[in-house]
């Protein structure tokens, strides 16, 4: 059965990669008008991550930020941001300004980064895994500070601030939901513990993600944090046979999921969404 816990959250999430600008902006104003989805995610990548790299890839906050004046109902974010892309000052800004425009939309999704072909193509630091996490647990404290604080003075080894502001603070109070994915055990989830309002699984089998969610907890109890107010959400692969698609979901559901995202490759058919939605929430019905 799902967790009873609260109901289940469903959410979408498109490619901005090998597709064209109508076809991504097709999928989302047909998802604005499925009560369904709560919201709607992109990726955060320069090149494209499925196939052939070398074609071309949508900016995702740039992307989002024009969906976001042509929606008005759906929560929007990046599912996740790459930290090693843009300074969490400057991140922080971003976040704030995009959550004043979009009335109070956006869930920031963020993570520890990964990609070593675009980041080698454009000289972007990608540290090796442990100064990689230390640099992004660094990175959630600034955010969440500057989010929430006048001033923000922090000396950490990866990142220094001096009496530093965000303003306008953003509407939502008292900052957007940090949605935190990866699953690594020993660091992403115990980060994810400490700051994450969602936890998102990549992607795996629900026992897998049920396994994950019992090490969370742990570190939940390690911290000193109530597991409850963590949502737990994975990606739903959301292909033409909305049958296999709607079978996932309840998979994941039983797992203990509580945020279903279903993850559309394709984005030259945005019936796809509303037969899907209809799939989806029979099955968890």
């Amino acid at each position: 059965m799902p967790n009873p816990r609260r109901p289940i959250r469903l959410t979408f999430k498109t490619r901005p990669q090998q597709t064209t600008w109508p076809e991504l902006l097709a999928m989302w104003t047909e998802a604005e008008g499925i009560p369904a989805y709560d919201g709607g995610y992109l990726f955060d990548h320069f090149y494209p991550i499925y196939g052939d790299s070398t074609g071309p890839c949508f900016e995702g906050w740039t992307a989002l930020a024009y969906l976001a004046g042509r929606t008005q109902r759906l929560r929007l974010g990046i599912m996740v941001t790459g930290n090693p892309y843009r300074h969490p000052a400057v991140l922080a800004n971003i976040a704030a300004t995009f959550d004043v425009v979009s009335g109070g939309r956006l869930d920031l999704g963020l993570g520890a980064g990964w990609n070593e072909e675009e980041a080698k193509a454009y000289g972007i630091p990608l540290l090796p895994w442990k100064q990689r996490f230390d640099q992004f647990e660094e990175a959630c404290q600034i955010l969440h500070a500057l989010l929430t604080q006048t001033t923000t003075s922090f000396r950490g080894v990866h990142y220094q601030l001096e009496n530093a502001r965000c303003e306008p603070k953003p509407l939502q109070r008292p900052r957007p939901p940090f949605l935190i994915g990866g699953q690594g055990e020993k660091r992403t989830l115990r980060i994810a513990a400490r700051w994450a309002d969602d936890w998102n699984f990549p992607g795996g089998t629900p026992e897998q993600f049920a396994h994950k969610v019992a090490v969370l907890h742990e570190h939940c109890a390690a911290v000193g944090r109530d597991p409850k107010t963590i949502a737990l959400s994975t990606h739903v692969l959301a292909g033409p046979d909305v049958a296999a698609t709607a079978a996932a979901a309840a998979g994941f559901a039983a797992a203990g999921a509580t945020h279903l995202c279903l993850y559309f490759f394709d984005n030259r058919d945005p019936g796809l969404l509303g037969k899907s939605a209809e799939a989806v929430t029979a099955a968890l019905a």
